[in-house]
């Protein structure tokens, strides 16, 4: 059977309508399952029963099961979802003063093979369809009881390895009429899919784009990234620059120090002249200490410095704020855990 998250409004008009059922019926179950948080189709109390039954017997709800979750001293929840096939998937809900935060993920493994990355060395299994993305807010949501004001796809896997499915799914997210979460509060990251970036700013959404830099060059970047060896930085830039002129959206670059290897001060001049003029944001990264891995985080001192010399010289650098440290929040860490424990 069809889940029923995987339609935007429109297409569930259509649903109906194949139903044989009036169009303005996909409002109202948009409603119950948006914005009511129901989890059953009987819930939908001002639903006929024929229509109800209808919906039972060519649809599912897609309620994911919480396998594990984690709670931080700072707020910071982690969930290990199961998404029915067997399989799981990792969400994690930040707390900052300006709203609740969900990081979700678009696929159930990744190809990236980032090697600062705790996803990494987990086998991909399959990009996650666009209802089983939506269902993670609102699987959080019913969890904690309160609305999601921002998401941000930066979870397991590549969202722009999974675009169609993610574009589809913050056309679900950012509807009036159901989540009603704004493009403004949408963020996505990725580790550089060079032809997606001028697909996505064709699109001319008003969702931040977030670029997983890292390194200043193309020796060092192919190092922790492989993806570099495919769209190398010259070309990464290029089609930045083509979504800045596009959409006149600031981009957000990704960089996550690392002790001895990105994170010295000729690493931030040679950042400094790569994205000089470019209408860009620094979000730097403490970088994550992962199991079998090889890099280290930077000491404060160098983060610091490094965040000040960018600042010093014309490109707007920011640390990201450490979040549930203590709960594996990392991503991809609790599933590595999980399939650790499972064996």
């Amino acid at each position: 059977m069809k889940n029923i998250k995987e339609f935007n409004l429109d297409d569930l008009k259509q649903e109906l309508e194949a139903l044989g059922e009036k169009k303005y019926r996909a409002e109202q179950i948009f409603k119950w399952i948006y914005v009511d948080k129901v989890k059953e189709f009987d819930e939908m109390t001002n639903l006929s029963l024929e229509l109800r039954t209808k919906l039972k017997q060519n649809y599912t709800m897609c309620n994911f099961n919480i396998l594990k979750k984690q709670e931080s001293t700072d707020g910071t929840k982690k969930y290990l979802f199961d998404v029915l096939d067997g399989n799981a998937i990792e969400t994690v809900l930040m707390q900052y003063h300006h709203g609740k935060t969900i990081c979700v993920s678009s696929q159930i493994g990744c190809k990236m093979g980032c090697k600062f990355c705790a996803s990494t060395g987990i086998k991909f299994i399959r990009s996650l369809t666009a209802g089983e993305i939506v269902e993670q807010i609102l699987a959080v949501e019913q969890d904690i009881g309160d609305k999601i004001s921002n998401v941000v796809f930066m979870g397991i896997g590549e969202p722009f390895d999974n675009y169609e499915n993610v574009m589809k799914a913050i056309k679900i997210i950012n509807n009036q009429k159901g989540l009603n979460i704004g493009a403004r509060h949408i963020s996505i990251s990725t580790s550089g899919l060079v032809p997606m970036i001028y697909k996505f700013a064709d699109e001319e959404l008003q969702c931040t784009l977030s670029i997983s830099l890292h390194a200043t060059n193309d020796e060092k970047r192919s190092k922790m990234m492989p993806v570099n060896n495919k769209y190398n930085i010259k070309e990464l830039m290029e089609a930045c620059k083509y979504y800045i002129q596009k959409t006149n959206k600031r981009i957000s670059f990704e960089y996550a120090l690392a002790k001895d290897n990105n994170d010295n001060l000729e690493d931030a001049k040679e950042l400094v002249k790569l994205l000089k003029g470019m209408l860009c944001h620094v979000n730097l990264i403490p970088i994550n200490k992962i199991e079998n891995g090889n890099y280290s985080k930077s000491s404060n001192e160098n983060i610091i410095k490094f965040r000040d010399y960018l600042n010093d010289n014309g490109i707007v650098a920011t640390i990201r704020r450490e979040l549930g440290s203590d709960i594996d929040a990392a991503c991809g860490q609790l599933r590595r855990k999980n399939l650790k424990s499972n064996k």
